[in-house]
């Protein structure tokens, strides 16, 4: 009888080590996110230390902001990490989004051939940039793809003077796609583009582009993150949803971001602490 109950225990104890495991591998989030912070690395970079420390795998949805918020809207991700604070508070303004978390930031440049047919390069000023591109109907590449890139575009172009929805000629491509293709269609052309510079330093197929202009002020590009709202789909993991955004705006977080870099050189800097950002 002893035996027999020993064999049980032993069954038991064996099953529940088997099952272990793959209950664990059930806790995961879906986060939609923009295509910068997958291609540049970013995530490959952070998620590990996350799930490590948590056991909350994270699955990411690499879309333009745009889509990305829109995706949130139908319910279908239970964070957004995302790169165009007006969107993201239009989001929270109809009430798809709990609060939010201002992140890290970087910088965009404008790319071109180092031809430089419009004579922008060495400059640190977009908008006088962007007049010239326009001026020489130099070849330009653009998301539109309504992806915080590409909001950020539009917004320059009006500052410059330019509306491009109605100004633009054969020399503006639009590609509809991601960052990284964007790139690749760019370095097909020869052409100007604006791109994030933390896609831009993970890129390989450079050709003959390189980064004609940096440093301007209105070049900030400043990341946040938002869980969904659970009171509008019920389904979402609040828990584990802001245990990631808990994580990413704490100091651990925060550090793993800044630990990120290609080349030696930072791609994000953490401002979870900075207010209003």
């Amino acid at each position: 009888m002893e035996l027999r109950t020993s064999r049980a225990r032993i069954v038991w104890l064996l099953l529940a080590l088997t099952c272990a495991p793959s209950a664990l591998a059930q806790q995961f989030i879906t986060v939609a996110s923009t295509t910068s912070t997958e291609q540049s690395g970013l995530f490959g970079h952070i998620l590990p230390i996350f799930e490590q420390k948590t056991g909350i795998e994270v699955r990411v949805v690499a879309l333009g902001t745009g889509q990305a918020l829109d995706l949130a809207r139908r319910g279908d991700a239970d964070v957004v990490f995302v790169h165009a604070k007006s969107a993201e508070e239009q989001f929270l303004s109809e009430g798809h989004g709990v609060q939010r978390f201002p992140v890290m930031y970087n910088t965009f440049v404008i790319i071109g051939p180092k031809s430089d047919p419009a004579g922008i390069a060495g400059g640190a000023d977009t908008l006088g940039a962007l007049r010239k591109i326009k001026s020489a109907a130099a070849a330009f590449v653009s998301r539109g793809d309504r992806s915080g890139t590409h909001i950020a575009e539009v917004s320059l172009w009006t500052m410059a003077g330019v509306d491009i929805a109605k100004e633009k000629g054969p020399w503006y491509r639009e590609t509809g796609q991601g960052m990284g293709p964007a790139l690749n269609t760019a370095s097909s052309m020869n052409a100007y583009l604006l791109a994030d510079r933390a896609t831009w330093l993970a890129f390989r197929n450079r050709g003959d582009l390189a980064i004609l202009v940096e440093g301007d002020r209105r070049l900030m590009n400043q990341y946040g993150v938002m869980l969904v709202n659970p009171e509008k789909h019920t389904h979402v993991k609040r828990a584990e949803g802001q245990a990631f955004i808990d994580w990413l705006v704490s100091p651990e977080g925060q550090a793993a971001i800044a630990d990120y870099k290609i080349g030696g050189e930072q791609l994000f800097f953490p401002n979870a602490n900075q207010p209003g950002a």
